[in-house]
């Protein structure tokens, strides 16, 4: 063993030398030095045996430990991949391949090949940053020890700040999902087996892929058969040019709405929008499908989900320290059982919070502890699992002190995160270490922003040509620019936009679908958008939206002015239906600094405290601010008042003026979201589904930013706003689902280790929300679910 040493110091040198030559050429002659000496030192190693040579063996033995340490961190830290790392905000994805990094195209993020292992980065606009290795089943120990290597060296890169995750497959944790609100797809092969991560328009897809899940999507290819089938889920059969939805006879409505988002993002980013998307019901399939999948056989029935954690296991967890004193990483005990302190966790230690049970394993990094502890923390968490016998498919988070995530401080009873802020709309950053600052916001800048454009994978700052028609009598008619940005939802719209990237032109196309368009103006605007795109010779992307679902960039493009949502009405001339006397519209700036004004019915129920509302009645203008507001909402609303005309009237809440003034024309002073918690909020708000759809009643939560589409209406879900708990009772949830739900509530707060037992908890049905709820989703639609969402998919597809 003794002899290998050199030789794989040799080899490694070698490589290095090997690299810096070809990029260096003028250190040649240095590089030949170099080796030379390594040789004579495996050639004293091995040969030699005086007591001369064994002292210049040490010398050497010396001199190239500390050149190879250096050479070595300089390779660590400057990969050609980390050189962009975290720059900007986004998501960024690597595969590994050869154990190198190698970039997947951001029309691709949520594909992975069940073969390979990944390095993926995801930046804040604080910045604060996120690294995730996911491993795939199939995936060999190499790439998987190569994904850890690189993600130490991408912390190391970034200063130890980022919190740092290992995802396996199928078990990935909702941080992670919520990257990806299309679903995540899992495709058979990998690197190994030749399979590349490239966008193209090459239409010889053949695949099947299983749609599991209600809350976080997963998709995973399997096999081409009719044997793969069962008559409880939701199927896409891919042929390129075709993509069918096949729906189970036992699969519910919800299910197959969330298995549409999947086969849209395919349609949409994979094949930029040239497929054709059809919904097949088990028993009605068309001859293409018999012609891809063979002669149909029996479907075998539903199969439920066994691989749920039981909710009382929900949430225990013990807390160990971490320490190399003995010379290697021991751990010891600290707190048997959760609720911890906050003062258990010592600045100079690092410690390990065992959540086993519920396979979930966190190690938090004390900002004083010493640089080995620091570094080895995920080594250690891979071994406390191999030591307490935990499933290989376990979580581990890695948290540095002041990045600590909500799963991890929800075990504490009285944590207080350092200099916290208020406000949910203020701009705060995580710095390297437990250092948060105030951003200040320059109006001048809200849509230049080009860190701003990234977040959401945007692809440039939207200050691209825009050109916009309406859908008219089969027709697209131009909209005059001056009215660019004001959507009404009796009308359907043709957004062409056009940028520069890499040197060529790009185009995107937004077909916007009103929610009061005729079904022919719905067949026209997708009938148009085919049209548009041939005569460009298919070059553009195409991206459907539906009123009130629009995305950040196509907010993003009316520079600094909001983009204004009109309930109903028309654009069109001479066919404006004429708007009501009294109109409220509601503002409120996105993650992505993207501000978009909705209108919405003028009740004083509607207020939120958080956020600014412009009224408008035949007498008066006011511009209502709430107390949780910010400056970014406020310059808004002046767009807003603008359009609609008169002399406006700044109103403060809780100032508001008597007599006929502002809550007479409301209709007259309602309760409204009025929720400290909103205007000061430690924790966010979380959402849960609770379903018995698999055999036995489970609670899934909701991943990523939630909307008010989230809510499943054959479910009970609860929102938890910390300071109270909403039980919403869907209008098709079944008996066991509204009987067991205010039980598994109850069991949620009281198990909860942060001490929140006899928490106010609230029941609600569907179609009965108070503002106390309603509040904390933007622009609350009462009327959303008037008409079936997946109607209107089908629709849409059969245009």
């Amino acid at each position: 063993m003794h002899r290998i040493v050199p030789a794989v110091q040799f080899g490694i040198t070698c490589r290095y030398l090997g690299r810096e030559t070809v990029s260096a050429p003028k250190h040649t002659f240095k590089n030949v030095c170099f080796l030379f000496l390594c040789s004579l030192h495996i050639f004293l190693h091995l040969f030699s045996s005086s007591l001369c040579a064994v002292f210049l063996y040490l010398f050497i033995s010396l001199f190239l430990t500390v050149h190879l340490s250096l050479s070595l961190r300089v390779i660590m830290v400057s990969h050609k991949e980390f050189e962009g790392a975290g720059k900007q905000p986004g998501l960024q994805v690597w595969r590994i391949e050869n154990m190198d990094l190698k970039p997947v195209p951001k029309g691709l993020h949520g594909n992975f090949y069940t073969g390979d292992a990944y390095l993926l980065l995801f930046t804040t606009q604080a910045p604060s940053h996120y690294i995730h290795m996911w491993i795939g089943d199939e995936c060999t120990q190499d790439e998987s020890g190569a994904a850890a290597i690189f993600a130490t060296q991408l912390d190391d890169f970034l200063g130890g700040g980022p919190v740092q995750f290992r995802e396996t497959q199928n078990n990935e944790s909702l941080t992670f999902v919520g990257y990806f609100k299309s679903g995540i797809k899992y495709q058979k092969g990998g690197v190994a087996s030749g399979f590349q991560h490239v966008v193209t328009n090459d239409m010889n897809v053949k695949r099947l892929l299983h749609i599991k899940g209600r809350r976080a999507i997963r998709a995973t290819e399997v096999a081409m058969s009719w044997a793969s089938f069962n008559q409880g889920d939701c199927f896409i059969v891919d042929l390129g040019k075709d993509i069918y939805q096949w729906c189970g006879s036992e699969c519910n409505r919800f299910e197959r709405l969330k298995a549409s988002q999947v086969a849209i993002d395919i349609r949409d980013n994979e094949r930029n929008g040239r497929a054709k998307l059809q919904m097949v019901e088990e028993g009605a399939e068309p001859p293409a499908l018999t012609e891809a999948l063979g002669p149909k056989t029996s479907i075998a029935p539903a199969t439920p989900d066994d691989d749920k954690v039981d909710t009382s296991n929900r949430k225990k967890g013990a807390l160990y320290m971490i320490s190399d004193a003995s010379g290697s990483m021991k751990s010891s005990v600290v707190a048997q059982s959760s609720p911890f302190k906050q003062a258990m966790l010592s600045p100079e230690e690092c410690y390990i919070l065992d959540n086993g049970v519920d396979r979930n394993i966190f190690v938090w990094k004390g900002p004083k502890a010493n640089m080995t502890e620091r570094k080895a923390a995920m080594a250690a968490a891979q071994q406390f699992i191999k030591e307490k016998g935990y499933s290989d498919k376990t979580q581990i988070q890695v948290l540095p002190a002041g990045g600590e995530t909500t799963l991890f401080k929800q075990f504490f009873s009285d944590w207080k995160d350092k200099d916290q802020t208020t406000g949910p709309s203020k701009a705060y950053t995580i710095g390297r270490i437990a250092k948060v600052e105030q951003v200040p916001f320059d109006a001048s800048t809200l849509h230049s922003n080009k860190a701003m454009a990234a977040q959401h994978g945007m692809v440039d700052d939207g200050k691209g040509k825009v050109q916009i028609w309406r859908v008219e009598n089969g027709e697209k008619v131009p909209v005059d620019p001056s009215s660019y940005g004001q959507f009404y939802g009796g009308d359907c719209y043709l957004i062409l936009y056009s940028y520069r990237l890499g040197g060529r032109e790009q185009h995107i196309i937004y077909t916007w679908q009103g929610l009061k368009c005729t079904q022919d103006e719905l067949a026209a605007s997708a009938f148009l958008t085919v049209k548009l795109d041939d005569s460009m010779g298919g070059a553009p992307v195409q991206v459907r939206v539906t009123q009130g679902q629009e995305p950040p960039h196509l907010m993003s493009l009316f520079q600094g002015k909001p983009m204004m949502i009109h309930s109903g009405g028309t654009s069109r001339k001479g066919g404006q239906t004429k708007a009501g006397a009294t109109r409220l519209f509601h503002i409120r700036q996105s993650s992505s600094r993207a501000t978009r004004a909705v209108e919405v019915e003028p009740s004083a129920s509607n207020l939120n405290t958080n956020d600014v509302f412009v009224l408008k009645s035949p007498d008066a203008l006011f511009v209502w601010r709430g107390v949780g507001a910010s400056d970014e909402e406020l310059e808004a609303a002046k767009h807003v008042a603008g359009f609609l005309g008169g002399s406006a009237n700044n109103v403060a809440e809780g100032k508001e003026p008597g007599g006929s003034g502002f809550w007479s024309v409301l209709g007259g002073k309602k309760d409204y979201q009025t929720s400290k918690s909103l205007q000061n909020m430690v924790k966010p708000p979380r959402l849960f589904g609770c379903s018995n759809k698999t055999g036995r009643l489970i609670v899934e939560e909701v991943p990523g930013d939630f909307t008010q589409s989230d809510l499943a209406t054959d479910d009970v879900m609860l929102l938890d706003t910390w300071d109270q708990i909403f039980i919403w009772v869907g209008n098709e949830a079944n008996a066991e689902e509204r009987t067991g739900a205010p039980k598994i509530a109850k069991e949620y707060v009281d198990s909860d280790p942060s001490g929140r037992r006899g928490l106010p908890i609230s029941t609600i049905k569907q179609g009965a929300e108070p503002p106390t709820f309603t509040g904390w989703f933007q622009a609350w639609d009462a009327n959303m679910w008037d008409t079936d969402p997946l109607d209107r998919i089908r629709r849409s597809t059969a245009a």
